[in-house]
């Protein structure tokens, strides 16, 4: 009976033990996410411009199960009448495991809620990411749940920390106007200045559309080379090194949580779409400007058939 009593003070004991043991590495995991995280903040504070102005984004969770954020890099570095320089919506869908891109061309000619039509990228100048959410909503129907206003040196400062021997890409021909940097032909590692001038590049014959095609490009190939960093435990540095960069709703465990996913997974695959999709646009002057005639309905149903997938 002496001997059933001590076997289960010693059981007991040594549970105790074991669960000290997990708490005190937890605390220290934590501790040490929280000490990076603050690291990486402190590393770039001092060179953000990026406003910290609270946008209103009464936005909702996508009707198919995913999280939608609208990603916008602005022209004027995030200045309230700034126009939309880059619009994207990244989704990611947690019971699939799939993550998603959708790229909105800025010169497409669309319904503006309350301002008539004009150009997409105006919206954010009217109304802040509010109202380019209720545009995206009136025109193609998608559900947006978060928003994130991202300065373009933020870019260049995470992928020198995630990077530092640069990002592996095909430059398909020499780069040079209008970027700040030259750009020679052929595979080489781009630092963050080079990589943001090549997604930037739009002085050529394609213009605009081979701009978005180089994004989407180079968003897959950051995603797929992540493979070969020990990312996991550098996350909370990364998201400090670009939060003086990025204006958004996103709390920081939100975001902790879908990098974490992304990086824990085997697969990926970043899934793209531009909007407007092949045929189903045209070339238009109004008012002396150009634009992009679109087919909204067909569009509408690209995107969801896209998001639904």
């Amino acid at each position: 009976m002496r001997s059933d009593r001590y076997e289960k003070k010693k059981k007991k004991k040594k549970w105790k033990s074991v669960l000290l043991v997990l708490f005190l590495m937890i605390a220290g995991t934590l501790g040490y996410s929280y000490f990076q995280f603050k690291q990486g903040v402190s590393q770039t504070e001092g060179e953000a411009n990026i406003q910290t102005e609270e946008f209103e984004f009464n936005g909702e969770k996508d009707k198919y199960g995913g999280t939608n954020i609208l990603i916008l890099g602005s022209d004027a570095r995030g200045k309230e009448k700034s126009r939309a320089d880059t619009i994207m919506v990244a989704q990611y869908h947690p019971e699939k495991g799939t993550y998603k891109l959708i790229s909105f061309m800025r010169d497409m000619y669309v319904d503006i809620p309350g301002h008539g039509q004009n150009r997409i990228n105006s919206a954010l100048a009217y109304g802040g990411p509010e109202l380019l959410r209720q545009t995206l909503k009136e025109n193609f129907d998608i559900d947006i749940k978060y928003y994130s206003i991202v300065d373009f040196e933020g870019f260049v400062h995470l992928i020198d920390e995630a990077f530092p021997r640069g990002v592996e890409i095909d430059v398909e021909k020499r780069m040079s106007a209008n970027i700040g940097v030259t750009l020679e032909p052929g595979l080489q590692r781009l630092d963050g200045e080079h990589l943001l001038g090549y997604v930037r590049f739009r002085q050529d014959a394609v213009g605009d559309f081979g701009r978005v095609e180089r994004q989407q490009k180079v968003m897959k190939e950051v995603a797929s080379q992540f493979t070969s960093l020990q990312t996991i435990t550098k996350l909370p540095k990364l998201i400090g090194v670009v939060t003086p960069f990025v204006n958004t709703n996103m709390n920081t465990g939100d975001i902790l949580y879908i990098g974490k996913d992304f990086l824990s997974k085997d697969n990926r695959d970043v899934e793209t779409l531009r909007v407007p999709v092949d045929g189903t646009f045209e070339n238009q002057r109004i008012n002396g400007a150009a634009v992009l005639g679109i087919d909204k309905e067909a569009n509408k149903a690209a995107i969801h058939e896209f998001l639904s997938k």
